[in-house]
């Protein structure tokens, strides 16, 4: 007889469905994709505001239209105070190598404003296809055929 091989996967056992559906739930609320913030901003959803919390240096290089420059370097208490707070903040940043979008996130909830962060920052956001605005101006995010995620 053969010895059955020890799975990796089950070594610790999965969540029950009610902790699974509880915890992706959470995630869902905390965080949000490329795919979901190009269809608001395409839809004209006015209740989100996208920030980049690069320098500005990096967003005149290029960032999501429509982004407000919010450097999470610069978010200081009297500057997130006059921020309205019937919004959500969408932090993002480069990607997943950088942190200054979950450093934005921390700042802003810290402040008392709602928010979620961006999945993957701008590298995200780029290999989905989605444009790029260069410069200071923010720009608009023209509703165009997104291109299908498949999700």
């Amino acid at each position: 007889m053969t010895e059955q091989p020890v799975s990796s996967v089950l070594a610790f056992p999965p969540a029950t469905p009610a902790s699974m559906a509880q915890t992706m739930y959470a995630k869902l609320c905390h965080y949000t994709d490329a795919w979901d913030v190009a269809e608001d901003l395409a839809n004209g959803i006015d209740a989100i505001v996208v920030i980049d919390t690069r320098s500005l240096e990096h967003y005149r290089a290029g960032h999501i239209p429509g982004a407000v420059s919010l450097p999470h370097r610069e978010m200081t208490p009297e500057r997130l105070a006059r921020l309205d707070r019937s919004r959500v903040y969408v932090t993002y940043c480069d990607g997943i190598g950088c942190n200054g979008s979950t450093k934005g996130a921390w700042k802003l909830a810290s402040a008392g404003l709602i928010v979620k962060e961006l999945l993957g920052g701008l590298d995200f956001w780029r290999r989905d296809g989605h444009p790029v605005q260069t410069g200071e101006l923010q720009g608009k995010f023209l509703k165009t055929p997104l291109n299908d995620c498949g999700c």
